[in-house]
């Protein structure tokens, strides 16, 4: 199930998530351009998994590599991005994004308790389970149960599924004060909130004509602010993100072969087909024509 967003970058999680509140994804980045997933949060943990080759994990401004059989943990409501380093085969990366309230309700003692510090703790973004550190043993093993009785959603496997995770929290719990705090300023979370902002103003106005002053305006600080704060958190400038996001959705519309490639350039917000074709070839290797078009 590819990754679907909401104005204001928050994941849309199935509905049927809301009775028992946990989702389980693999294969995403088979359907991900470059194997690379937009930044976006939700106000949900998530934990995924480096199956075969390494994946980037962006949290906030932090690159995290995963090696093969390594896990993360993200904290809720942190923006966050995957993309898979360059491998020939799309990494499965079997993911579960889920409520604490899986547990227990939230005015219930144990998530007041327990779960709520985990939450609240501005120093925890992220926990790195790594592949060969026997003191990730045991979560690694309820991660890996836990991704396959959502898969193969065998008899009482919600039981099985609320028990791992309850462990899971447990886990953290009790290593809450040795995990490695990485202090976020003020500053960083304004930027955070910020890029949140510009993004979501570019993901609804791709379509048309967008500057570098609506952008910035989005955000309410200056285009030179506005610079800075996607080059610290993505290497690139407001327009050059926007281009991405173009090439990204465009990439998605050939692959659905249901519009013709002029009206795919049309409506990512490129005027003309030409530069559109370029800009697709500079950062696929191939023109739209070439991407398995029906060339309507």
């Amino acid at each position: 199930m590819p990754i679907t967003l909401d104005h204001q970058l928050k994941e849309y999680i199935p509905h049927n998530t809301d009775k028992f509140p946990i989702a389980y994804f693999h294969d995403e980045l088979v359907a991900m351009p470059d194997g690379a997933g937009p930044l976006h949060w939700h106000p949900d943990f998530e934990i995924a998994t480096a199956e075969h080759t390494a994946l980037d994990y962006q949290v906030g401004d932090r690159h995290v590599i995963l090696e093969a059989g390594d896990s993360i943990f993200v904290n809720g409501n942190i923006l966050h991005g995957i993309k898979q380093l360059p491998c020939d085969v799309p990494d499965p990366m079997p993911n579960i994004v889920f409520s604490g309230t899986l547990v227990a309700p939230e005015t219930s003692t144990l998530y007041q308790k327990y779960i709520r510090p985990i939450a609240q703790c501005d120093s925890l973004p992220f926990v790195v389970f790594r592949q060969g550190d026997r003191s990730c043993e045991e979560a690694h093993r309820l991660i890996r149960e836990t991704y396959r009785c959502l898969s193969q959603q065998t008899p009482c496997y919600e039981l099985v599924v609320q028990r791992n995770i309850s462990q899971i929290f447990e886990y953290l719990f009790r290593n809450l004060d040795t995990f490695p705090k990485l202090e976020t300023s003020r500053v960083q979370l304004k930027s955070q909130i910020r890029l949140q902002k510009m993004l979501n103003y570019i993901y609804e106005h791709y379509a048309e004509t967008v500057t570098l002053e609506q952008i910035s305006s989005a955000a309410h600080i200056s285009r030179s602010e506005a610079g800075r704060c996607f080059q610290t958190y993505m290497g690139c400038s407001p327009v050059d993100a926007l281009i991405q996001y173009r090439l990204q959705t465009a990439h998605r519309l050939l692959s659905e072969q249901t519009l013709t490639i002029q009206e795919i350039c049309f409506a990512c917000g490129f005027h003309s087909v030409n530069y559109f074709s370029r800009q697709f070839k500079r950062a696929y290797g191939y023109t739209p024509g070439q991407n398995g078009h029906l060339g309507k």
